[in-house]
């Protein structure tokens, strides 16, 4: 659980400094970056999350 938390603040840093680098320069590839990284993320937690019931589900058999 551990690693998904540092996962995720990492990610939300890498996006706010991608926003912040997109509205500063105003060029896209910040943008398209951050969108990249939060479905990246979002892949990642689906991930995890279908391990974690895997998980349960073994446990419960």
């Amino acid at each position: 659980m551990l690693i998904i938390r540092v996962f995720g603040l990492l990610a939300l840093l890498a996006i706010g400094v991608s926003l912040a680098l997109y509205v500063w320069s105003r060029d896209r590839k910040y943008l398209n970056l951050a969108w990249r990284v939060f479905w990246a993320i979002l892949a990642l937690a689906l991930v995890a999350v279908g391990i974690y019931a895997g998980e349960r589900l073994l446990l419960v058999l």
